[in-house]
């Protein structure tokens, strides 16, 4: 059951939430795991690699080359087929180009067929809307992430969608943030944001004096104390306490 707004638990009354999508509210990571090894899987090489080393290296080109993309360095195509260049030199070094352009589609074609939620991340959004404005705050091209919304389930729950794309900035940078604040009406103060990027996120909503909701799924060493935790978006009743209301 969400606080009401006049508890003496919260600071503000709370007005309105935003979130992060991609691993706050759509499961990234388990779809690109499981993208990356049905990829992978006919490949000879893939048979005797360790798979941690091979997705965290992945991981790692993802976020070099995204960085490059949102700075306008690169297309998305060009961004992509670097990061999958990156990723099989050191496995595959005599890969050519038409046998990286084919890792490369197959992975375009596992990846939406294997897209999940994170879980908790629908029945939070439905308890949320009731009461609070919802918005949803992300790194990424527009038409990207209304289609994971619609797969989701999730368009009709939120009320704005600002992307880095629209904006011209991503998070943390503070535009990103005033901008979806304009959107939805709303003052920093009765305001939380959700999210599982501790940089783009927290420190970024921080910066506006938004109250993060840090969702740190990895279990990772929280780097300041006083910011709220939690680590999954389940028990449904746990995860509205922390968002609706101060620990």
């Amino acid at each position: 059951m969400l606080p009401k707004p006049e508890s003496p638990l919260l600071l503000t009354p709370l007005t309105t939430v935003l979130f992060d999508l991609d691993d706050t509210l759509f499961d990234h990571i388990a779809t690109a795991r499981a993208s990356l090894r049905a990829s992978a899987a006919p490949l000879p090489f893939f048979q005797t690699v360790e798979f941690e080393p091979f997705y965290q290296l992945y991981s790692e080109l993802l976020e070099e080359y995204h960085v490059l993309l949102m700075a306008g360095r690169y297309t998305y195509e060009e961004a992509r087929r670097l990061r999958f260049e990156g990723l099989l030199a050191p496995y595959w070094p005599n890969a050519t180009a038409a046998e990286i352009d084919d890792f490369v589609r197959a992975n375009q074609t596992h990846y939406p067929l294997m897209r999940q939620p994170v879980a908790g991340a629908l029945a939070l959004l439905q308890a949320l809307k009731p009461h609070y404005r919802i918005g949803i705050v992300t790194n990424n091209r527009t038409a990207e992430q209304e289609e994971k919304l619609a797969f989701l389930g999730m368009t009709d729950l939120v009320d704005a969608l600002i992307t880095s794309e629209d904006v011209g900035v991503p998070k943390p940078d503070r535009r990103i943030f005033e901008v979806a604040m304009q959107r939805l009406g709303a003052r920093p103060e009765e305001t939380v944001l959700v999210g599982d990027n501790w940089r783009a996120d927290v420190l970024g909503a921080l910066a506006v004096g938004i109250r993060p909701v840090w969702l740190n799924r990895l279990g990772a060493v929280r780097p300041l104390p006083h910011v709220a935790e939690i680590m999954s978006l389940e028990p449904l009743e746990d995860a509205l306490r922390v968002i609706a209301s101060v620990e």
